[in-house]
């Protein structure tokens, strides 16, 4: 049979308007592979990595995004793990900016009836990355304090709500006094805004001097020398994006000082193989329908309106889950 979806696909790295509507010939699905009909798609800032060529993408034209939730239409050889007319999801495959995709059966997930395609879409990626950096990167224990850079947006609102119900003390940083009163909504014990304070000197205050157990910094360059010096003695550094621009390289003795770990987490080394994946999404829906994470999506566009979604994303002026409908 004949499948052609309508994508939007980049030839070249740029600003948002290379982003360009194409009609494609999607193939069948081969063996171990699902043909999903997308519903609605995630937006993320790793999207602007991949449009821009912050990060590269295998070859050109190209269809970026990797999170959308949608209908199984078709499955290839050897699938089980799901049948035609299920609503799946996915945040770790390709192609999501268009209207169907071929992907990997063990990188879909099915969503529970308790959990809508909007939830979906907008927290799954956000979700599973909470999720490892919470319960896998750092051994932390009920009681301790952690700093979040960026708490207002996606993934630091569900990353600050799955914290609280976990005991820690979160404080977040946010770069606005309207995205304050977010982190706060979201459940920061304390918030600091650190284009208008000092959040170090603000950390060590609201820590008694001591610092905290981990900082978790997707900001980069902008706060990575703050985020070390708040550490407490064996504190942890996750860094896990470079939204403010490139790092610069220290001396590895600059952690000797207080003995300080530093690491840079990656989801798909910590969600790997098709019974990791349905681990953590069981865990993720979990706790969406027990109520512990609330990830209805905070804007929500039309998949026509993506050129304007990403001039939105990188200007910040996004709070929370951001998503795209597909109108069949």
């Amino acid at each position: 049979m004949s499948i052609r979806a309508r994508a939007a696909r980049i030839h070249q790295y740029g600003a948002p308007e290379v982003l360009k509507f194409e009609d494609i010939p999607i193939p069948e699905p081969a063996d171990g592979e699902v043909l999903v009909r997308h519903t609605v798609i995630g937006l993320n800032f790793v999207d602007v990595y991949f449009r821009r060529g912050t990060m590269e993408v295998p070859s050109f034209p190209a269809v970026i995004g990797n999170e959308a939730a949608g209908i199984v239409e078709a499955v290839g050889r050897g699938v089980t793990s799901v049948k035609v007319g299920d609503r799946v999801v996915f945040g770790h495959s390709t192609g999501a900016y268009a209207t169907r995709g071929v992907h990997p059966a063990d990188r879909l997930a099915v969503i529970p009836d308790g959990v809508s395609d909007e939830q979906a879409a907008a927290s799954f990626l956000k979700g599973l990355t909470a999720r490892y950096l919470i319960k896998d990167v750092v051994p932390l224990k009920t009681g301790d304090t952690i700093v979040y850079h960026a708490a207002a947006g996606g993934v630091g609102q569900i990353f600050v709500q799955w914290a609280k119900s976990l005991g820690y003390r979160v404080i977040g940083t946010v770069s606005s006094q309207s995205k304050a009163e977010i982190a706060r909504q979201a459940g920061c014990d304390h918030v600091i805004n650190y284009s208008t304070e000092d959040f170090v000197a603000r950390t060590f205050e609201l820590t008694g001097g001591v610092g905290v157990d981990a900082v978790f910094d997707s900001v980069g360059e902008d706060t990575f020398r703050g985020s070390l010096a708040v550490l407490k003695v064996r504190g942890t550094l996750v860094q896990f994006g470079k939204a403010s621009g490139e790092i610069t390289p220290i001396d590895p003795y600059v952690l000797a000082a207080k003995s300080l770990h530093l690491t840079w987490g990656r989801l798909d080394h910590y969600v790997v193989t098709a019974a990791e994946t349905a681990e953590a999404a069981a865990d993720l829906f979990a706790a969406i329908e027990a109520g512990v994470l609330k990830v209805d999506p905070s804007r929500i566009y039309s998949f026509d309106d993506v050129v304007e979604a990403h001039r939105d994303l990188e200007g910040r002026r996004t709070t929370g889950s951001a998503v795209l409908r597909v109108m069949q």
